[in-house]
């Protein structure tokens, strides 16, 4: 049976191996996600961009949802907020029935709320710096993404043109290659027609040279 140590031992060298496992894992995954964002032509900050905007937009459902009075207030009016009451935040917009926080206050100046920030604020709570940050991110990730396609498409025509001057240079040294073929077999069908007819050349002179001592010979046999 085994000892408490033993199991004990067995047990660490176990979490050893599902560590391992676990950490062969995860860089499979970073790598995946890594050549994924390559591919796209994606950065963190784009990722964290999306993020952002998925959360804001689920918790601006959630705040629409459960009907808060700032919302009410501002989708009844559909009005830019004008007025704020510094201790529990909700807005007038100076139209229709004044709310009882602001109701009996002669002088409102003090409630007024900061012509950015107004202007900033519209029907509905939501902040207009908000929308336009994300705009702006979105911008930036497009302008990224072009970037990214820029490049790919600069390299692709490098390696191109690159591969297209190879072919030339192989083919204009084929062609020099064959030339030179042909230049030596040129040279070698003139150095054979040379020697043959350098080997003619003494059988002729001996068959005239016979010709001429026949002729001479014929005669004196006559006499």
């Amino acid at each position: 049976m085994a000892t408490l140590e033993q199991i004990q031992a067995r047990m660490k060298k176990l979490q050893a191996q599902a560590e391992t496992l676990l950490a062969k894992r995860a860089q499979a995954a970073v790598d995946q996600i890594r050549e994924l964002m390559i591919k796209h032509g994606l950065t963190t900050a784009d990722i964290e961009a999306r993020a952002k905007a998925r959360r804001d937009a689920k918790f601006g459902g959630r705040r629409l949802s459960n009907g808060s009075a700032k919302l009410a207030t501002g989708a009844k009016g559909k009005m830019p907020p004008k007025y704020r009451d510094p201790k529990t935040g909700a807005t007038w917009s100076g139209h229709a029935r004044p709310p009882a926080w602001i109701k009996d206050v002669k002088d409102r100046t003090r409630f007024l709320i900061d012509g950015a920030a107004a202007v900033a604020l519209n029907g509905s709570g939501v902040s207009k710096k908000t929308t336009a940050s994300g705009k702006a991110a979105a911008k930036k990730a497009t302008g990224r993404k072009a970037a990214a396609k820029k490049v790919v498409a600069k390299k692709t025509a490098t390696k191109t043109a690159a591969s297209r001057k190879i072919a030339t240079k192989k083919t204009a040294a084929k062609k020099v290659a064959a030339k030179k073929v042909t230049a030596k077999k040129v040279t070698a069908k003139k150095a054979a027609a040379s020697k043959t007819a350098a080997s003619k050349a003494p059988t002729a002179k001996r068959a005239y040279v016979r010709k001429a001592v026949a002729k001479t010979a014929a005669p004196g046999a006559a006499a």
